[in-house]
């Protein structure tokens, strides 16, 4: 699992069967220090949670993104899994 911020979305009017009815969010990594990664860090990723923009967020990839769904077969590949509230950060 890594954190990040998410700092957009992705509207698709087009979609796989499996992501009809998801939100997608683009989130940029966040490293050991709480500070953003830079570009080359961004992902798509399923909302599972309700997250917005600007939030803090803490997410899985690979298989374990797609089990939070129970679709192992599905295109997912990264999905929010927690929202991080930045005032708790020691």
């Amino acid at each position: 699992m890594y954190c990040g911020v998410v700092i957009g979305r992705v509207v698709s009017t087009n979609k796989f069967e499996s992501l009809k009815n998801k939100k997608l969010m683009i989130v940029r990594r966040m490293n050991h220090d709480w500070q953003l990664m830079d570009e080359s860090t961004e992902i798509v990723a399923v909302d599972s949670i309700g997250a917005g923009i600007g939030e803090w967020v803490i997410y899985a990839t690979g298989s374990s993104a797609r089990a939070v769904f129970g679709e192992s077969a599905s295109g997912i590949d990264a999905a929010i899994v927690g929202i991080i509230d930045p005032n708790e950060q020691g």
